[in-house]
């Protein structure tokens, strides 16, 4: 019988399939981090209130409800084909409307903005549910630990363009250019989307709108059972919770710190480049050892403790030094934790219904951002910083109990596993 050798993971990690990941990771985070970076230090720095910006991750529900209309991008092929026609389409929505902030004032035109940025986060939203299934499709089951490691890390890195350079350049011109440069770094992700080639499908498009609703749902509970794939979705709901509500109100929280606009972005922001794409690429290469079972216990402990720099930071207050290692060890931690919970839903998918399996999966992740986070104003107007940072420590708890069940220790889920048929 032939051996089969595992590929070099070095190989792996420079191979054109990774090249690709950087720039679906790139393209997917920008939009989110405009909407949960940029957009709240806009409305602070133009005196709105911090219940008013926490209210603000309301706009995110279509992240919440992506899976509703992911069975039709599954179902319908566009020009260009079924993932690369839909990516330009939602891309270029991007480009065109991130623009369109620069044209309101936050003190009068606040239900404007919170249309517009509704919007724009359903283009986004869309955009997610397309890459995400491009990527399920183009790596086979041994390259989803570190195709979605890099995919993070790029993720993140994109981050840096709202919550860095942008903060950098409102402290020297209008808002209205800054939005218009920001919207420019959707350019990558649309030159990738003409470039690429379009997925082989392992299965022709559903027949009927019905079935490309229907199926996808079936057949998940069906391969784990009911009690199974209740406790799978309750275990993503609950995973961030505490980490998505912790940085929910990150750079609100830093300019009440004293910290200036340049110093959030000079420091807080790049003081969690390097050791969040540290992060994310040793969790990717890790979960080749260690598997993602034993990966979300470890990688998700690291994170969880991670929130907890966020109360030390709040009792020494403006401090650069602080600043940057709570950011850097907060960056680290997520970058892992992200890597295993990434790889975790890809694995839980069905390459026959990706789109709608991981847009369903991805929507309850980002329950916690929508809704939990919309009440972070208040609680902190409450609580105060500290207690805020201590309950969402608490709050991170029960997602690491659920893995007792979903993802037990002595059950080493590899993620070289043989490649679905």
């Amino acid at each position: 019988m032939p051996v089969v050798t595992q590929p070099s993971i070095w190989l792996s990690l420079f191979s054109k399939k990774m090249l690709i990941c950087i720039f679906t990771g790139f393209s997917s985070g920008l939009p989110l981090y405009i909407l949960v970076s940029l957009l709240p230090a806009w409305l602070r720095s133009e005196g709105v209130n911090l219940k008013a910006i926490g209210l603000f991750a309301l706009i995110n529900l279509p992240f919440t409800w992506k899976f509703l209309w992911a069975p039709f991008f599954d179902r319908y092929i566009p020009p260009l084909g079924r993932r690369r026609g839909w990516l330009i389409i939602s891309q270029t929505l991007l480009l065109l409307s991130i623009p369109v902030f620069g044209a309101f004032k936050p003190a009068v035109d606040i239900w404007a903005i919170a249309y517009l940025a509704t919007v724009v986060a359903f283009f986004s939203a869309s955009q997610d549910i397309v890459l995400d299934a491009y990527r399920r499709e183009l790596l086979i089951d041994n390259e989803l630990g570190l195709g979605n490691a890099v995919h993070v890390n790029a993720y993140k890195v994109a981050g840096l363009i709202p919550g860095s350079l942008s903060l950098i350049l409102a402290d020297h011109m209008p808002w209205s250019g800054v939005f218009i440069i920001t919207a420019l770094f959707m350019l990558p992700g649309i030159l990738m989307t003409l470039f690429v080639k379009e997925p082989a499908l392992k299965a022709g498009a559903p027949r009927t709108l019905r079935a490309a609703v229907i199926e996808p749902f079936k057949e998940f509970i069906g391969r784990n059972g009911l009690k199974s794939a209740l406790l799978i979705l309750a275990f993503i709901f609950l995973y961030k919770l505490g980490d998505s509500m912790a940085t929910a109100l990150a750079t609100p929280f830093y300019l009440d710190m004293g910290f200036s606009k340049t110093e959030i972005g000079l420091i807080a922001k790049n003081a969690g480049l390097w050791p969040s794409v540290i992060g994310g690429l040793l969790g990717g290469v890790w979960m080749f050892k260690l598997g993602i079972n034993r990966a979300l216990w470890l990688f998700g402990a690291v994170q969880m403790l991670a929130i907890l720099g966020f109360a030390w930071l709040a009792t020494v207050g403006h401090s650069l030094l602080w600043l940057a290692v709570v950011i850097g060890v907060e960056a680290f931690g997520v970058g892992l934790g992200t890597a295993a919970f990434v790889a975790y839903i890809a694995q839980t998918t069905h390459p026959l219904y990706t789109a709608t399996q991981f847009a369903l999966f991805t929507s309850l992740a980002a329950v916690p951002r929508t809704f939990a986070n919309a009440a972070t104003g208040y609680m902190v107007d409450n609580l105060g910083w500290v207690k805020f940072f201590i309950l969402c420590f608490i709050l991170a708890i029960p997602g690491m109990l659920m893995l007792i069940k979903v993802a037990p220790w002595h059950t080493k889920q590899t993620i070289a596993a043989e490649p679905r048929r």
